[in-house]
């Protein structure tokens, strides 16, 4: 592959054409009021990296042709990309929060979701990255894993962050402790990794915490520990429950 032209050039699409041009790809960025129709003439793919709303738009304004049309979405299915032949999708598993540090991204061995064309196999490829294939039927349950282990993860330091300073105490110091969780769940599975008060079914502690709790934190903090605590039952209920218990100590314990 040798050229692509990417259509939106904003974070993901500025993002996408450093990174191409830095592996020696020729890349075309076409502008927000620039036209589409002749984008798939004259180069081996177009990528579509504009807003999920309007993707099957902007594909239905692409005269068809031999190059392969990508979108970049985690969320659209491949029918988005209509009436096209030859279709594909290619996610970066990864933010990408402007294009310098986006193309640091994409070009520094992360995850992709794939599917369709198998130039967008190839194309991680050439990034240097690793991909996996999510079809159609289970795209919206990979979009909603990505949001859980990125948007949701930050959500829950956000209360961190609020309690700490309630508490008078350096967020710094948890960040090193949640460091360390997401360590051991990397090493030994959620199950192996859970410690602390819902894992022992101390339920005095969690009254206790519930009665230190500002009323507005104990919504997020119940589903949590109601979580926790399921987590601690599947993994006493586990055929190798002795084996996965008490592998990992922290000073929540």
């Amino acid at each position: 592959m040798n050229r692509v032209r990417i259509v939106g050039p904003g974070r993901a699409g500025s993002s996408f054409a450093a990174a191409l041009s830095h592996i020696g790809i020729h890349v075309d960025l076409v502008g927000r009021n620039d036209a589409v129709d002749q984008a798939a003439s004259g180069v081996d793919a177009v990528l579509i990296a504009t807003p999920d709303r309007v993707i099957s738009e902007v594909a239905a304004a692409i005269a068809p042709g031999s190059a392969v049309v990508m979108h970049c979405s985690g969320a659209s299915t491949l029918d988005v990309l209509a009436p096209h032949a030859l279709v594909g999708s290619i996610h970066p598993l990864m933010a990408l929060p402007n294009a310098e540090v986006g193309a640091h991204r994409l070009l520094n061995g992360g995850w992709f979701a794939v599917s369709g064309d198998a130039i967008c196999r190839h194309l991680v490829q050439n990034l240097g990255g690793s991909s996996f294939d999510v079809p159609d039927s289970a795209r919206t349950l990979y979009h909603a894993t990505a949001a859980i282990s990125a948007n949701h993860l930050v959500a829950l330091l956000a209360q961190v962050e609020r309690l700490a300073g309630a508490a008078g105490v350096p967020c710094e110091a948890f960040w090193d402790l949640a460091r360390g969780s997401f360590a051991d769940v990397k090493q030994v599975g959620a199950h192996g990794a859970l410690t602390g008060p819902a894992a022992r079914g101390d339920l005095a502690t969690l009254d206790a915490h519930r009665g230190a709790l500002p009323p507005e934190e104990l919504e997020l903090y119940n589903a949590l520990a109601d979580a926790a605590m399921q987590l601690a039952r599947e993994r006493d209920q586990s055929p190798d429950a002795e084996s996965s218990t008490g592998q990992v100590r922290h000073t929540t314990d």
